[in-house]
């Protein structure tokens, strides 16, 4: 019988040690509340008239440096530093997210056909869009809202012998109406849309003007 006493008091420590647990619960560490999320949208106001390419757009994920490749909405107070707005995110990774809406916007012009590519993709085109994404980012000044800025090289490349048929910089900037998220990602979705209708004219005056191009 004396070795079934040290049993009886099991309970009564699993019970201590559960309130200790309680206890505890204040004191440790919260998780953070999930970030708001914020999406680009595609350029869709384009000219009715306009040349077309019976050629094949592909358009590859942009490339972009660390700091930008990322879901995180960057931020800058200088030439040389960057920063990101806290609790606030985009909804893909950034080169990702502009791949998409890019190619919703070839889709809205009607005036070639733009495929994605990427790892999941097999689609190949006549001719490759190449992007290197060099800013885009909220810049602030002395003081008040910031402007968003936009800069990227875009490079038309034919995909049989990988020659570059065109390059040009695309710029973009557009001031928020006040110092709040809503305001700087309307600021920034104003200066992408405007900047992708540039690249999708840009691309369709550039290949309709072009001799026949096919993908070996």
């Amino acid at each position: 019988m004396k070795f079934l006493a040290p049993l009886r008091t099991l309970p009564l420590v699993l019970l201590a040690a559960a309130f200790a647990l309680t206890g505890c619960g204040d004191i440790l560490p919260k998780p953070a509340p999930p970030p708001a999320l914020y999406r680009l949208t595609a350029a869709s106001d384009f000219p009715a008239a306009g040349a077309s390419s019976p050629k094949q757009l592909q358009i590859d994920i942009p490339t972009a440096d660390a700091a930008l490749d990322s879901t995180r909405i960057a931020l800058s107070r200088s030439a040389t530093t960057l920063d990101y707005f806290a609790d606030s995110a985009w909804t893909d990774r950034l080169p990702a997210l502009l791949q998409t809406r890019l190619l919703e916007s070839f889709q809205s012009a009607h005036r070639l056909v733009a495929l994605g590519a990427g790892a999941r993709s097999a689609a190949h085109g006549d001719v490759v869009l190449l992007i290197n994404l060099r800013h885009f980012e909220a810049q602030y000044g002395a003081s008040g809202p910031p402007q968003w800025r936009i800069e990227l090289n875009a490079d038309l490349v034919s995909a049989a012998d990988r020659k570059v048929i065109a390059s040009r910089l695309f710029t973009g900037q557009v001031p928020a109406a006040e110092n709040n998220m809503s305001a700087i990602v309307d600021s920034a979705d104003q200066a992408w849309r405007g900047v992708a209708a540039q690249i999708v004219g840009w691309a369709a005056d550039t290949l309709a003007r072009q001799p026949s191009i096919v993908a070996r």
